[in-house]
């Protein structure tokens, strides 16, 4: 390692204030902060409140990630062998020629069910990595600051909340103008008013939604139909003859390729409380909310909307309820940063989450625009909650 400082240290000046790449600084920086820490230090005063920096939270957020991706890829494999395997047809396409040329049977083994779902993840992630680092290097350079290792999470996030037959130059544009008008605009990573990765897949669903609902683009088989749990959910009321609770909580079931297990959700959300990264207040909160609403619902009834009567304990293992509370509504820029603020946010997160699925079945899903709602409506939050906490301490001073 010191070989390769050394390396870094004859380059470096070429990239520092008056050199010959001198504009390509940003790009320099990122590289060698890559694979070792910055070694500027803060002159002068200046208040510490944790070793924790802006690297490591990301990489606490990515080491949370990591098992809901495997089992992403994993899942999305699975589903796709199975109907396979039903259906007795091999789509046509280059990633299934690469498999036949790595003589892959489809046959839901562990190996076949982890190379078809990295045939589906593996573009994805690429063009997500390629197109996102773009619109980094491009910003950073032109306002000559530092390349954030923020998008290090976008970019695991985006892939894992699409289905995985989304077809790649959509998601490029969206993530193109998620990132731009959702962030970059605002001021870069730090200003963003609301979670990155989720303005692109709202800009996604609203602008191609043939992409992005209906039956067929769960299964990463063109040719194949096959309804969402959420889905079923909306058109009736017995759900459990199509699935079983346990393979929603276990994460068994068609969706999104990272959204559908509960439990490794629930795992990745105890790493980042435990990590201080995240909120337990926005999670509990959101959790207290969807019960709230749905058991509210629940008490009112419908014969003629079936999501009215849909239980709790499914609302929160379908859909991407889990993976939203856990990894996007407790971002830490465009959630609430008052405790009392997060209790308020995550309820309000909770209860717009099934009331988009109960209004509207249509469009089961809600925890998307919950979230998306939530995040504007965050710094109100916490004004009003600062102003209340002003007040009565100037009735207590009085």
């Amino acid at each position: 390692m010191k070989r390769l400082q050394k390396i870094f240290d004859k380059i470096g000046e070429h990239f520092k204030e008056g050199g010959k790449y001198s504009r390509w600084y940003p790009l320099y920086e990122a590289t060698e902060s890559f694979f070792f820490s910055p070694d500027t230090k803060t002159s002068g005063k200046c208040h510490i409140r944790d070793v924790a920096d802006f690297k490591r939270v990301m990489i606490f957020v990515v080491i949370a990630l990591l098992p809901v991706t495997i089992f992403a890829i994993y899942n999305t494999g699975l589903q796709t062998n199975l109907l396979i395997n039903e259906y007795n047809i091999i789509p046509d396409g280059f990633r299934w020629d690469v498999l036949k040329w790595f003589h892959v049977s489809f046959d839901s083994s562990i190996v076949s069910n982890f190379a078809v779902g990295l045939a589906y993840f593996l573009p994805l992630y690429a063009v997500t990595m390629v197109v996102g680092s773009f619109w980094e290097v491009l910003f950073a350079v032109v306002r000559k600051h530092e390349i954030s290792e923020g998008f290090l999470v976008t970019s695991l996030l985006y892939p894992l909340i699409l289905p995985p037959n989304v077809p790649l130059w959509e998601a490029s544009v969206a993530l193109s103008l998620g990132l731009v008008l959702g962030k970059e605009l605002f001021g870069g990573t730090g200003m963003n008013v609301v979670n990155p990765a989720l303005i692109s897949r709202a800009i996604l669903f609203f602008s191609y939604p043939a992409s992005m609902t209906g039956d067929r683009v769960w299964t990463g088989i063109d040719a194949v139909s096959v309804a969402t749990p959420l889905t079923l959910a909306s058109s009736n009321n017995i759900i459990s003859e199509h699935y079983r609770w346990m393979d929603a909580f276990l994460g068994f079931i068609p969706g999104s390729m990272g959204e559908t297990s509960t439990l490794l959700c629930i795992v990745g959300a105890l790493i980042l409380v435990v990590s201080n990264v995240a909120s337990w207040r926005i999670m509990v909160s959101a959790v207290i909310g969807l019960i709230f609403t749905s058991t509210l619902f629940n008490l009112i009834g419908s014969q003629t909307n079936y999501m009215f009567n849909l239980p709790f304990y499914w609302h929160l293992v379908l859909g991407g309820f889990a993976f939203g509370v856990a990894f996007m509504a407790t971002d830490p820029v465009s959630a609430a940063y008052t405790d009392r603020g997060r209790w308020i946010y995550g309820f309000l997160i909770g209860s717009l989450t099934v009331l988009v699925r109960v209004v509207n079945p249509a469009y089961p899903e809600g925890t998307m625009l919950a979230i998306i709602f939530a995040n504007i409506v965050a710094p109100t939050i916490d004004y009003f909650v600062i102003k209340s906490v002003i007040k009565r301490r100037n009735k207590v001073a009085a």
